[in-house]
């Protein structure tokens, strides 16, 4: 159930109440593709910097370990021991970005898989299984992702191939949720928004969408390489037509200025491996930019990385010390700056939240979405 709180135009200040928890909104979901975010940060780590929800992917844990062995450790959240909500992504967008050959027929889509081979069969009842065995709060439907640009003739026949598969994801979800052994038997289930850069099929698709009455609804296939300009166009195009009394959550995306931009145009959830990959390459988000810490003008400073920063490595270790680390080919490099990208997206969020509760986040949103993605 979503609750709203207050609005600020169209930017959105709510609660999203889940069988596992109250999640405040605009929220950022941490990305823990296969149980774990790549850097070295486990369940507790993230709940310790304010992480909300955690998002797994149904894809990879499909393929190892397998959803019945999570089954048995009794599902993602005990498996992880994660305690909050947790949402898988359905597959459909590895199925389409990962899969190295893959055919795609009305049942759903067989393919091989990325790691060994062996050929695997997913359709919309499959993934609303396998996501059944993880147990998680929320599951994704499974989609087709379309390139972007792809040719309109084919986007829309892939559209009310999407919505026919979602009608089949809920009457599964309903059929799971109902057996006597279902792990979760109140998960929820999220539509995704489709329609490439089409305006006119975005809409229309959310539309129909909207009739299934889901806990939940996602703008996907954005921040796949398209102008950003599309991508804001897009968010706003469909919004009117989201219902307003459930979240709403913008697939993928994004950098800081890119959740501001959504914020603003009426989304409350995000999710992107940015902030956690671009840590291991040592680039690092502060309030002031980003920064390179692999730079030689870092060697012999001894400031944080962000002095406005109340992170655990901010209060513990200097620029110079991270350099080292990363210079040195040390694991603790990747590490302290997972964990401090990690907290800076969360802690945005609640910078968010604050300005919306407060009524100024007009103010807040247009003086940094000049400063968030500048290079220091």
């Amino acid at each position: 159930m979503y609750k709203l709180l207050k609005k600020e135009q169209n930017a959105r200040r709510g609660e999203f109440i889940t069988p596992h928890g109250t999640v405040q909104t605009p929220c950022f979901m941490n990305v823990a593709t296969c149980g774990a975010i790549k850097g070295a940060l486990d369940a507790y780590d993230l709940m310790d910097i304010g992480c909300q929800i955690q998002l797994c992917n149904t894809y990879h844990l499909h393929l190892r370990p397998g959803d019945e062995l999570v089954r048995e450790m009794g599902g993602i959240r005990r498996f992880t021991g994660f305690t909050g909500p947790v949402l898988t992504d359905s597959g459909g967008f590895q199925v389409f970005s990962l899969a190295k050959l893959r055919n795609i027929k009305e049942e759903g889509v067989t393919f091989q898989s990325h790691i060994d081979g062996h050929r695997i069969f997913m359709g919309p009842e499959e993934s609303m299984r396998i996501q059944s065995n993880l147990g998680s709060t929320i599951a994704m439907a499974f989609d087709e992702c379309v390139e972007n640009p792809a040719p309109r003739a084919y986007a829309e026949q892939s559209c009310r191939r999407t919505e026919r598969w979602l009608v089949r994801c809920k009457e599964e979800m309903e059929r799971l949720n109902a057996l006597p052994d279902t792990l979760n038997k109140k998960q929820m289930l999220f539509g995704i928004n489709q329609g490439c850069v089409f305006d006119d099929l975005r809409m229309e698709n959310m539309q129909r969408i909207a009739e299934l009455d889901l806990d939940g609804y996602a703008i996907g296939g954005l921040a796949v390489g398209e102008p950003t300009e599309d991508m804001y166009r897009i968010i706003s195009a469909v919004e009117p037509y989201a219902p307003a009394d459930k979240p709403r959550y913008l697939m993928g995306v994004g950098t800081p200025v890119n959740i501001l931009e959504g914020v603003w145009r009426g989304v409350d959830l995000f999710d992107c491996v940015m902030p956690s990959r671009n840590a291991r390459h040592g680039h690092l988000f502060t309030m002031d930019g980003i920064i390179n810490i692999n730079n030689a003008k870092y060697e012999h400073d001894d400031t944080p990385i962000d002095a406005a920063c109340d992170c655990p490595v901010c209060r513990k270790h200097t620029r110079a010390y991270l350099r080292h680390l990363f210079k040195a080919k040390e694991m603790l490099a990747m590490r302290l700056s997972v964990m401090h990208n990690l907290y800076f997206y969360n802690h945005l969020m609640v910078l968010i939240r604050a300005h919306l509760d407060a009524g100024d986040y007009e103010r807040f949103y247009l003086q940094y979405r000049e400063i968030l993605d500048r290079r220091i």
